[in-house]
C-alpha cells in the first residue's frame, strides 16, 4: 500500500483549486489538504499544516507565489514546492528555482504527468514540463561561465552533479555508481561546500556553466 502523500494548494482561482484538488484526491494515495487563495494566507498556515508537497501559483492578487516560495523556504526548509503557472519565460523559471521551488509545471500538464511530478519531488527529483526543461537547457548553453569552482570537484562529485542536472532522485544516483543513498548526501553536502550553494539548483547551474 502507498504512503499517503499530503497537498496544499495555493491558487487565487477557486474553481482551479477544487478541480486539481478533485482530481489528487481520486488518486487513491494523496490526501489534500486546505488550500489558499492568497500568499499571505499560504504563510500563515502551511507552517502548522506541513503538507508533503504545495502546488504554488505565481500570479496571486498579492505577493505573488516566487516570493511566498521564498519566505516558505525560510519557514519551512524541508518543503516540497512545485509551481504549478502558466508562466514559460526563462525570467520567471529561474527567479521561482533561485527562491527555492523544487520543480516548475505548466497548468496544461496532464492529470497523470502531475500526479507523477508528485511523486518524483518526493523521491528527490526536480521535476519540470518538458518545455520548461527545455528552456532551462538552452538558457544554461547561453550564459556565460561565473568563475571556476566547478573545477575543484573530484570526479565522482561531478559524477553526483551530472545526476542532478538530469533530474535524477538520489536513490537513483546511489543505484548507478553502487553507493548508499547516506553517501550520494555526503557528495553533495561537499558539492554545496564547494560551490558556495545551497541548492540543487544552484549548483547544477554553476556546474553546467564552467
Amino acid at each position: 500500500m502507498k504512503k499517503i502523500i499530503t497537498v496544499s494548494i495555493v491558487d487565487d482561482e477557486a474553481d482551479l483549486r477544487e478541480h486539481i484538488g478533485g482530481y489528487l484526491a481520486a488518486a487513491g494515495n494523496i490526501r489534500c489538504l486546505r488550500h489558499y487563495a492568497s500568499a499571505e494566507e499560504a504563510l500563515q498556515h502551511l507552517p502548522t499544516a506541513k503538507p508533503d508537497v504545495i502546488l504554488m501559483d505565481i500570479n496571486l492578487g498579492g505577493m505573488d507565489g516566487i516570493e511566498c516560495v521564498r519566505r516558505l523556504t525560510v519557514l519551512m526548509p524541508q518543503a516540497q514546492v512545485l509551481m504549478l503557472t502558466v508562466f514559460e519565460d526563462p525570467e520567471q523559471i529561474f527567479r521561482a528555482l533561485s527562491a527555492g521551488a523544487s520543480g516548475y509545471l505548466l497548468k496544461r500538464l496532464p492529470p497523470k504527468k502531475l500526479l507523477e511530478a508528485i511523486e518524483e519531488v518526493l523521491a528527490g527529483g526536480s521535476p519540470m514540463s518538458a518545455s520548461i526543461a527545455r528552456k532551462v537547457v538552452q538558457s544554461f548553453k547561453t550564459t556565460p561561465a561565473r568563475g571556476d569552482e566547478a573545477g575543484d570537484l573530484s570526479q565522482r562529485e561531478r559524477s553526483v552533479l551530472d545526476g542532478l542536472a538530469e533530474g535524477l532522485a538520489y536513490k537513483q544516483i546511489a543505484d548507478q555508481l553502487g553507493v548508499s543513498i547516506h553517501t550520494v548526501r555526503n557528495y553533495i553536502r561537499r558539492i554545496y561546500e564547494k560551490l558556495h550553494v545551497r541548492t540543487r539548483t544552484e549548483a547544477v547551474a554553476k556546474f553546467l556553466r564552467k
